[in-house]
C-alpha cells in the first residue's frame, strides 16, 4: 500500500495510512485462556499486515479482556525484530463492572499508570509509541492527567498520547494543561456513521438538529495538524459481502454501488468504502479491525486510488438513503 501523507507522520516517520485494529485478536470476550490457534491466527494477521504495508497497530487494554494485546505480545516474544518496524497504539481508561463498583471511566493517574503498565507486560515491550485516552471520563482533570503523562514520557514508557472518542472541548481542556501536543483522535467513521460529516452538511439547518456530533471538532484537529482515526472504519462489512438477512435499503442500494465502482477502479469493496474515508481532505487513518487476511490484503488496496467528487457524493447520499438538502 502506498504511504499517503498523515498528519500522524510528523511523529513516526513513514506511518502507514492505514491501521490495523486488534481487537479480534486473542480470542473471545471470555476467561478462556490465549490457545496456540489464537496466537498463528494474530501471527497470521500481523504477516498479511506488514506484507499489505500496514506497520500502525491498534490496541486497547481491553480488548478480548487483555487477551487481544497478550497474543500481540506472544507474536513479539517469537519475532522480536518486529517491534523495530512497526508502531504501536494502545488505549486505556474503560473499566469493566467488577467487585469496585459498575463499568466506569477513569481516567485517574493510577489507573492510567497501572494500565500502561499491564499493556507493555501484556505486549512484550518498552514501550507504546502512542496511548490514547479511549473514552471521556467526566471526572478527568487536566492536570492529573499531565502530571502522569509527564511521568509515562520521561520513563520512556510512552513516545506519544492521543484521545479517542473526544470532541474538541475535551481536547482543548486537556491539551492547556499538557506540554506535548496531543498527536490523535480516534472517532466512529464509516459510511453507516456519517455525523462525523452531516455536522457540517446541515450547518443552520434545523433538519441536523438531532445529530450526535459536536460542532467544530473535525476542523480543530485539522487546525491543530492532530491525525483523525476512524473506528468502524469498514461498518462490519455491510457494504462488502457481509451475510445480513435485514439490509435495508439504502444498505443493498449501497452495496450494489460499492460492487460497481470496486469493478471500475479494480480493487476490493473494502478499498471502496475505506477510500471513501480517505477522499476526505483531514487525512483520515482508518483503522481496519478483520481477521479475514483476504479481507486485509484487500483494503489495503485503498491508498492505491482516489475517489472522484462524484463518486464520493454518490455513495455518502446512497448511504445516507435521501439526496442532500
Amino acid at each position: 500500500m502506498s504511504h499517503i501523507s498523515l498528519p500522524l507522520a510528523t511523529y513516526l516517520p513513514n506511518v502507514s495510512a492505514l491501521a490495523y485494529g486488534c481487537m479480534g485478536l486473542g480470542g473471545g470476550w471470555d476467561a478462556k485462556p490465549v490457545s496456540r490457534a489464537n496466537i498463528a491466527q494474530a501471527n497470521d494477521c500481523v504477516n498479511t499486515a506488514l506484507e499489505s504495508g500496514i506497520n500502525f497497530f491498534d490496541h486497547a487494554d481491553i480488548y478480548t479482556l487483555g487477551k487481544a494485546e497478550q497474543v500481540f505480545g506472544e507474536v513479539l516474544a517469537q519475532r522480536p525484530e518486529l517491534r523495530k518496524r512497526i508502531y504501536i497504539q494502545s488505549k486505556c481508561g474503560i473499566r469493566f463492572s467488577d467487585d469496585q463498583g459498575p463499568k466506569r471511566y477513569d481516567l485517574s493517574a493510577d489507573w492510567i499508570r497501572e494500565s500502561v503498565e499491564g499493556s507493555l507486560r501484556r505486549l512484550n515491550t518498552d514501550y507504546l509509541d502512542v496511548l490514547m485516552l479511549h473514552r471521556p471520563d467526566p471526572l478527568m482533570q487536566a492536570e492529573e492527567i499531565a502530571r502522569v503523562f509527564d511521568e509515562l514520557r520521561s520513563a520512556g514508557k510512552v513516545h506519544y498520547f492521543g484521545v479517542s472518542n473526544m470532541h474538541h472541548h475535551q481536547i482543548a481542556y486537556l491539551q492547556q494543561a499538557l506540554d506535548a501536543p496531543l498527536v490523535a483522535n480516534q472517532i466512529e467513521a464509516s459510511l453507516l456513521k456519517q455525523d462525523w460529516i452531516d455536522e457540517g452538511v446541515y450547518a443552520g439547518n434545523s433538519d441536523g438538529q438531532d445529530i450526535n456530533f459536536n460542532a467544530g471538532t473535525l476542523e480543530y484537529c485539522r487546525r491543530e495538524h492532530m491525525q483523525l482515526q476512524s473506528w468502524g472504519s469498514l461498518a462490519q462489512g455491510l457494504y462488502s459481502g457481509r451475510a445480513v438477512s435485514d439490509k435495508s435499503e439504502a444498505v443493498i442500494r449501497t452495496s450494489v454501488l460499492v460492487a460497481k465502482l470496486a469493478a471500475a477502479y479494480n480493487v476490493s469493496p473494502e478499498a471502496i468504502v475505506l477510500a471513501w474515508l480517505i477522499r476526505h481532505p483531514a487525512n483520515i487513518q482508518p483503522v481496519i479491525g478483520s481477521t479475514d487476511c483476504g479481507r486485509i490484503a484487500g483494503a489495503s488496496q485503498a491508498g492505491n486510488i482516489t475517489l472522484s467528487r462524484e463518486h464520493w457524493y454518490a455513495l455518502y447520499e446512497s448511504a445516507k438513503g435521501m439526496e442532500l438538502p
